[in-house]
């Protein structure tokens, strides 16, 4: 069944944290940031071969790695994975206490707007806060205003210090 056809059905909604070691999870796992790599939000430029064939594994290898997928369940009792979020445990020295990046958050365009987003975040929130979590982080491309507005409905805010240092901006450098 396509995303579209899928879609229109109705189906229910179940979001579950990954098995790296799974071979459907990871399957899913590498399908669903191979489509958001394709979309312009992200880059526009299918994932090169090495990361599809290694991915589920190096995250594995890496205990501050986890990933939620939301997976659609049709009447027929099918499962098809619709979303993805990949996140990262980092370290706030200011509150000496872990906090949580999300690093990528994709939603196949045939699910967009039907608040797949909200029901991934509520899980990815709780096991941050199983973690002891003292924030989530994401970045956000200004360009994307769907996804900010369902961040900021989420709770999601600009991080500023001071306001009159302004809001943080997230750089980059390419070390290849």
């Amino acid at each position: 069944m396509t995303d579209q056809a899928l879609a229109s059905t109705a189906a229910t909604l179940t979001v579950r944290r990954v098995n790296y070691a799974d071979p459907r999870d990871a399957q899913a796992l590498v399908a669903l940031l191979d489509a958001y790599a394709r979309d312009p939000a992200g880059g526009g430029t299918p994932l090169p071969g090495h990361v599809c064939a290694q991915l589920a594994q190096a995250l594995q290898a890496r205990p501050q790695a986890f990933s939620v997928i939301a997976w659609a369940r049709d009447e027929d009792g099918t499962e098809q994975p619709v979303g993805l979020v990949n996140c990262f445990e980092g370290f706030s020295t200011f509150a000496c206490r872990p906090l949580v990046n999300i690093h990528d958050l994709a939603v196949l365009p045939a699910w967009r707007g039907r608040r797949v987003t909200q029901q991934m975040l509520a899980l990815v929130e709780r096991i941050a806060r199983e973690r002891g979590a003292c924030k989530l982080t994401l970045e956000v491309l200004q360009g994307n205003q769907p996804a900010l507005r369902a961040y900021t409905r989420e709770g999601f805010a600009g991080y500023t210090l001071d306001p009159a240092m302004g809001q943080a901006q997230f750089l980059q450098k390419l070390l290849d």
